[in-house]
Formats: structure tokens, sequence, C-alpha cells
């Protein structure tokens, strides 16, 4: 099932590259007592996610912030090196939180995967946004189609704070 306004972010264990090396992350204890924005991309690199969807993220990350926003997460389907890669070509240190899910357990945990094995990609996520409030879905935005931006960029999550 889908996951919807007013459910509880799921407790699932992410693993992350920081700067001691790797490290176990449970999203659900991650953002507690936290507001935070959880965008997913179908990709790292991806045309649409590395050139308009990130990059919108890190540019309005202030803006976003000063509306009470504690954190502003980007997760995909891909391994910690690349989101890490990702986070450091993009300038997003600092500004958006870099969040693998290799094994894609929390994409499907939350019922946002696809396939996208006619691209060559396996299965992915759907884009979308989150607003989540101390571990509850506020609001939930997702995309037709993979490479569409309309509901889950910074912009327009920008006017729903």
């Amino acid at each position: 099932m889908t996951i919807q306004k007013g459910d509880t972010l799921p407790s699932v264990t992410l693993k992350k590259l920081g700067a001691d090396g790797m490290q176990d992350i449970n999203i659900a204890d991650y953002v507690a007592g936290k507001k935070v924005i959880l965008f997913a991309v179908p990709g790292a690199f991806t045309p649409t996610c590395a050139q308009k969807h990130l990059p919108g993220y890190i540019a309005k990350a202030d803006d976003i912030k000063s509306k009470g926003v504690d954190e502003i997460i980007c997760i995909a389907v891909n391994d910690p090196f690349v989101m890490k890669h990702w986070g450091e070509v993009a300038g997003a240190d600092g500004k958006v939180t870099m969040m693998p899910d290799g094994n894609g357990a929390f994409t499907k945990a939350i019922g946002m995967e696809f396939d996208g094995s006619g691209a060559g990609l396996s299965f992915r996520s759907k884009r979308y946004v989150m607003v989540i409030n101390k571990g509850v879905i506020e609001d939930v935005q997702v995309e037709a189609a993979p490479g569409a931006l309309e509901l889950s960029g910074a912009e327009v999550c920008l006017t729903r704070l």
C-alpha cells in the first residue's frame, strides 16, 4: 500500500556513507522530532533528477528551511557511494542530505517502487515529495511519470509549507 497523509514513516534501516565509513540509519528514528522534506528521485545523475530536481532543492534550501523545516532529504534507490558522490558533485553539502536506499527496502515499504527495467534501471523509486513532521506524513505528492516534475519540485514544495 502506498504511504498517505497521516501515516507514520516506517522503520527501515538504510546504509549511508559518512565521514567514519558506512553507517546504519533507521529512517524513522532519523526524522523523529524533526520537520523534514523528503523527496525521491528515480536515479542519481539521471537527466531530470540531476539537472532540475536536486538543483532546485539546493537552490531553495534556505527558503525552505526558513519555513520551519529542519532538514531536506533526497532519497534514491542507489548505493551509498553513488549518492555520496552525487551530493558532492551537485554541491548538496549543508543544504540537502543525500540518503541512499541501496536495496530499495524503504521505497518498497512505502509502496513507491516502479519497474524501470525498460530503461535498464531495474526497479526504482517514483518521483515524489513528502512533508514529514515528527515521523507523521503531513503531505505527499507523487509525480505521474518518472520524468515529470510538476508536483515534487522545490518551488511547488515551498508553496505548500
